[in-house]
Formats: C-alpha cells, sequence, structure tokens
C-alpha cells in the first residue's frame, strides 16, 4: 500500500513538473512577445505613438507581470514544497489574482478610452490626451491592487500540499468574489460600453457631419471588436479551472496551468495580427534590408537625409 501510494505520488510530481514546464514555456514566449510589441511602439514610427497603443503597452506590461507571478507560483509549488507558510501562500496569491485582474482590467481601460474618443471628445477634447490617459492608467492600478485584498485580510487561502495558492472552493463567497470581480465586471462592462457605442453610432441621424466621421465611427467599433476578442482569448485559458472548482477532476486542474499562460501568447499573436499599424511595423522591420541598424540610428539618417533635401 505505501508502495502504491509512493508511486502515485512519484507520478504526480512528474506531472506537475511536465504540466508547469510547458506552462512557463508558454509563459516565456508571452513574455517576449509582449516586450516586443512595447518595444516596437516605443521606437518605430511617430503613427504608433497614439493613445491607443499606449494602452496596449499597459496590456502587455500586465501580461508580462501576469506570467512572471504564475512562473514563480509553479517554482513554488514544484521545487519549494518545504515553504509551508499559510502567510507566504496567501501573498502569493493575492499576486496572482492582482496579475490576474492587472489584465482583465486594462482591456476595460482600453473600452473605456474608445468611449471617450467615440462619445465624449466633441464636448471633452481632454479626455482625449495622453495625460488623461496617463490618470486613467493610474487608476487601473490602484483598483488592481485593492481588488485581491480579501486573499490576504482574511485566512480562506492557506497551504495545500501540490496545490497553488488559489481560495479553495469550499469558501463560496469568496470564490464567487474572485469570478466576479476579476472576471465578470470588466466583461460586462466592456459589452455594455460596447453595445452603447454601436447603439449611439446607429441612432445619430445621416447629417454631412455624421458622414463624414464614418470613417471615425467604424475605426472605434473595429477597436472595440478587437478589445473583445482579445479579451474573450486571455478568459478562455481560465475555463479549465473554473471547470475544475466544479467537477474536482484533475486532468482539468492540469490543463488550466497550461491555458493561462498559452492564451496569453495567443492574445499577444493575435494582438499584432488585429492592430494594422503594428502588423506593418513588425513586417517593415523584419524585411527591412538594414535589419542590423538601430532604430535610433535610422531615425537620425532620415533627418540628416530630409535636412540635406531642404538645403537641395
Amino acid at each position: 500500500m505505501n508502495s502504491t501510494m509512493y508511486n502515485s505520488t512519484v507520478s504526480s510530481d512528474k506531472e506537475l513538473y511536465i504540466i508547469c514546464s510547458l506552462s512557463a514555456g508558454f509563459g516565456l514566449i508571452s513574455i517576449i512577445l509582449s516586450m516586443t510589441i512595447v518595444i516596437i511602439v516605443k521606437h518605430a514610427k511617430r503613427r504608433l505613438h497614439t493613445v491607443r497603443h499606449l494602452l496596449t503597452c499597459n496590456t502587455c506590461i500586465a501580461s508580462v507581470l501576469y506570467c512572471i507571478i504564475q512562473t514563480i507560483n509553479y517554482i513554488f509549488l514544484i521545487f519549494l514544497p518545504q515553504i509551508t507558510s499559510d502567510v507566504a501562500c496567501r501573498w502569493r496569491g493575492y499576486f496572482a489574482y492582482m496579475s490576474i485582474s492587472a489584465a482583465t482590467y486594462s482591456y476595460l481601460v482600453q473600452a473605456v478610452s474608445r468611449l471617450f474618443f467615440s462619445i465624449f471628445a466633441r464636448k471633452y477634447p481632454w479626455l482625449t490626451t495622453f495625460k488623461a490617459h496617463y490618470v486613467l492608467i493610474f487608476i487601473h492600478w490602484l483598483i488592481v491592487l485593492i481588488i485581491p485584498l480579501p486573499s490576504v485580510i482574511t485566512k480562506d487561502i492557506y497551504f495545500r500540499p501540490g496545490s497553488l495558492c488559489w481560495v479553495p472552493f469550499k469558501y463560496l463567497l469568496h470564490v464567487g468574489y474572485t469570478a466576479v470581480a476579476y472576471y465578470v465586471v470588466p466583461v460586462v462592462s466592456i459589452i455594455i460600453i460596447y453595445i452603447y457605442i454601436y447603439r449611439k453610432i446607429r441612432r445619430t441621424k445621416q447629417s454631412a457631419e455624421t458622414i463624414l466621421n464614418t470613417t471615425n465611427d467604424k475605426r472605434d467599433l473595429e477597436v472595440l471588436r478587437n478589445i473583445v476578442i482579445l479579451l474573450c482569448i486571455y478568459i478562455v485559458g481560465g475555463v479549465p479551472t473554473l471547470l475544475f472548482l466544479f467537477t474536482n477532476v484533475n486532468i482539468l486542474y492540469l490543463t488550466g496551468i497550461v491555458t493561462f499562460t498559452f492564451t496569453v501568447a495567443v492574445e499577444k499573436i493575435c494582438t499584432i495580427a488585429l492592430d494594422r499599424e503594428l502588423r506593418q511595423a513588425l513586417t517593415s522591420i523584419i524585411h527591412s534590408p538594414n535589419r542590423v541598424m538601430p532604430f535610433e540610428n535610422s531615425l537620425s539618417l532620415t533627418r540628416e537625409q530630409n535636412k540635406t533635401v531642404r538645403l537641395q
């Protein structure tokens, strides 16, 4: 009997090691893709220096934080099982939930920005400025730090051998709070904003002024559609874990560990694919004949050439 238990434990440890290593690999890919997007936006052409791409970078930073924290939790789960402190486990749970909410609420920030541009830009033009969006990003991270506080205030999270530091399903109220606060609120809010903007555009009379704004309206709806698509991809990663909470099927738990970071990697690929300007900038870098030349040097060379043309 002891031999059977030992073999079962070894098998379980091997499964966790393989699954967590796979998830960490996807996490590394996600980090590389996220940082690539940030670097391209920062150093590429001026057309990427927009509020929309600023918020895209904010989402990328949230994704990097998410992948790093999840990987750290896997390290504790596999390589540091001797650390059994409940307090330490609560803090790991806090940072894990914080990173989840950082990503989901970053999409809500993007949706709110589209609301500013589509509906309130004429009446309150200051809402479309970079300064207003820096404030929006600050509020985003402040909320993200506050929302997971029940993880450390309560004692619902405690060390369980072979398990990540999540809220156990027996604490239904806390589990419900995590589902609503981290997923339902941002998703429903984004959908409401999307419907509101869509109906507002549809109700607008076909005047000369609205005809001029047709392109902008289509762009706003396209951006909002992309936000919904990317958020849905991200949320799919949490579905196996949610099903595990209700069924207690171990394969769903292991699948959830992988899908968390896998869907982030997919979301980053889709971010590049759906963003025309970002995709074109990346394509131009890949196919550039002067690929070795740094961004700053190439920009300096372009400026010098422009000066020469003016002098001529």
